[in-house]
């Protein structure tokens, strides 16, 4: 590994010394998007033969039914074995790495989600593979990023680099995987960003059309064009499309929580969610796996195997039982993926969310149908609905729409997909500005939003700007102890701390400059009658957000940071924030540039 990394750095000197900055990043960007690609096209192979193997096992039809808790037997193992326990889930890991750990990713993260997620959902496990693979991607742009001895913006594009290159290789939608990279990942995005994302984009996807058979690439073929008469439907959709994502994000967040919570032994865990696991696949079939097949079966209409399996709900006809069908299909289908990530899975729920929307609209269109008002194409509303809940769910409109329209070889959708999409994404983010996977995160300034300058605090560290060079002195101590010390020194702030160690307050040379004067008290007066206690104090845990509010409420130049013990770390200094602040603003430059 040693011998592969000198070789590789030495081809990146060569290339420095004959090309441009722009072209050699255009040919970083090259390498990982193949490499991301590559690795998409692996997962997504991987999981579709396991699943066609346990589809195709010569014992009992409902064989299948144990497999999701063998997949999640396995996968805890791994991580418990191999990882130490320790795993990092999808884009929330991401975004926390661009904004808190300088685009760092650590190595591991390039193979170890595609080793768990393909035990999870290759078994049968209700979750997707698109989280894992943006995970993976994004590995590979930072490792190939650090090894290429980049500067933090460079890595940061070539995290959303894999990304893109992922997304595009696994939907075959090159564009789709671009907007995902800017709109989800990036906070900020300037022009000359786009050349390399696309670029990445576009070698993952060709990974994927040149190795991947045409059964495994998900993608539709309209049958009924778009009708402007249909109009007010799609509008309903939108709006059944942002409550059934607020629903999704709910019941998602408190059930995984709920589980993630037990205190038993992780395999356990695991097996007991599997168990609900099969019970709930055993009632409602569609729910196992990544649900891609049953997507398709409904998209195009072909609804006798799922008729076959509604007969539970015979007794209200064929039409309206599967009416009934769809919507608890739709309904449980949060509880099937918490099930799946909660009790020990790897999987995110990009997938889950493009199912959830496509029974959605099945459902929508054929109640009115079933109405016998109305006639409306079933299919063209599933497809609407999966672009629907995806961009409630995942806070992305854009990349939903490009990615329904790409994967239906066409445009001709993209006035109800634009519909549908913007009034989701309203109606969700009036109720929640965050999405659930970033909601935490986001407030506590962990990643990156949309607001330029919290980005900006939010990628500075306390240590970075912390003066630990300040000397603390017991509170009982005389002024003359103070004053050998201001004799070496050229600070103007002084700690003090009481008889366990702990902060006690601060002096201020300007406080006490008449007593330097009168050298008769210097025995007779304590730090304890000189000392005050400060405007306020940081403790060592706090945001860079919560630091620039103290001062700025507070109008004081120099802050003490505290431990969790109470005890005297050193001062920040609002210049020194300030400083840092335009430190980073400068390194945000052009490729160009």
């Amino acid at each position: 590994m040693q011998g592969f990394k000198k070789l590789y750095q030495y081809l990146l000197q060569f290339l420095r010394e004959k090309v441009t900055r722009p072209q050699f990043m255009m040919i970083i960007a090259s390498l990982v998007g193949f490499v991301s690609g590559m690795a998409a096209v692996g997962l997504k192979t991987l999981v579709h033969y396991l699943q066609y193997w346990i589809e195709t096992l010569p014992v009992s039809r409902f064989a299948y039914l144990f497999f999701p808790a063998v997949g999640l037997l396995i996968t805890v193992f791994i991580i418990h074995r191999f990882f130490g326990d320790q795993i990092e889930r999808g884009i929330a890991m991401v975004l926390r790495s661009i904004a808190r750990r300088s685009s760092f990713i650590p190595l591991r993260n390039t193979y170890q989600h595609i080793i768990t997620s393909s035990a999870t959902v290759g078994f049968g496990g209700s979750a997707g593979l698109e989280a894992p693979i943006v995970a993976t991607g994004s590995a590979i742009g930072s490792n190939l990023g650090r090894i290429s001895d980049l500067n933090y913006s460079e890595r940061s594009l070539l995290i959303a680099c894999g990304a893109a290159a992922g997304i595009s290789a696994i939907f075959n939608a090159p564009i789709a995987g671009v907007i995902f990279a800017v709109e989800v990942l990036l906070a900020e995005t300037l022009v000359s960003y786009f050349i390399p994302l696309i670029i990445s984009s576009v070698i993952g996807v060709l990974c994927s059309k040149i190795i991947l058979e045409e059964a495994i690439l998900f993608n539709f073929s309209l049958k009924q064009t778009f009708d402007y008469n249909n109009v007010p439907f799609y509008i309903l959709l939108g709006v059944a499309s942002g409550f059934v994502s607020l629903y999704y994000a709910r019941l998602f967040k408190r059930t995984e929580t709920r589980i993630e919570h037990w205190k038993i032994n992780g395999y356990t865990k695991a097996l007991i969610g599997g168990v609900m696991l099969a019970t709930m696949y055993f009632l409602f079939p569609p729910l196992f796996g990544e649900g891609y097949e049953s997507v398709k079966v409904v998209a195009s209409g072909q609804m006798d195997t799922i008729t076959e399996k509604a007969k539970l709900f015979g007794l209200l006809g064929r039409d309206w039982g599967l009416v009934c069908f769809t919507i608890l299909i739709f309904l449980l289908k949060p509880i099937a993926v918490a099930i799946t990530i909660g009790s020990g899975g790897n999987g995110g729920n990009f997938a889950p969310s493009l199912f959830t929307g496509s029974y959605l609209g099945f459902a929508f269109s054929k109640l009115l149908n079933n109405t016998n008002w109305f006639r409306v194409p079933e299919g063209n509303f599933s497809l609407v609905g999966m672009a629907g809940v995806l961009s409630g769910v995942m806070y992305c409109p854009l990349t939903a729409i490009f990615l329904i329209a790409e994967i239906t070889n066409g445009y001709e959708l993209f006035i109800p997909l634009m519909i549908v999409s913007s009034i989701s994404f309203f109606i969700v983010k009036s109720y929640e500005p965050y999405s659930m996977e970033t909601k935490k995160l986001a407030l506590e300034g962990q990643i990156f939003t949309h607001k330029k300058e919290k980005n900006i605090l939010t990628s500075i560290n306390l240590d970075d700007i912390l003066q630990p060079a300040y000397q603390s002195l017991a509170i009982d101590q005389p002024l003359s102890a103070l004053v050998e010390v201001i004799k070496h020194s050229d600070k103007n702030i002084f700690a003090v701390h009481d008889q366990k160690d702990r902060f006690a307050g601060v002096i201020e040379l300007n406080d006490i400059k008449q007593k330097l004067f009168q050298p008769h008290l210097f025995e007779k007066t304590t730090l304890r009658s000189l000392m005050k206690k400060p405007a306020a104090t940081i403790s060592d845990q706090e945001s860079m957000h919560t630091i620039m509010e103290k001062f700025d409420i507070t109008q004081s130049w120099y802050l003490p940071v505290l431990d969790n013990e109470k005890k005297f770390r050193g001062f920040v200094s609002k210049s020194m924030l300030f400083n840092k602040y335009r430190e980073i603003l400068s390194r945000q430059s052009d490729l160009y540039e």
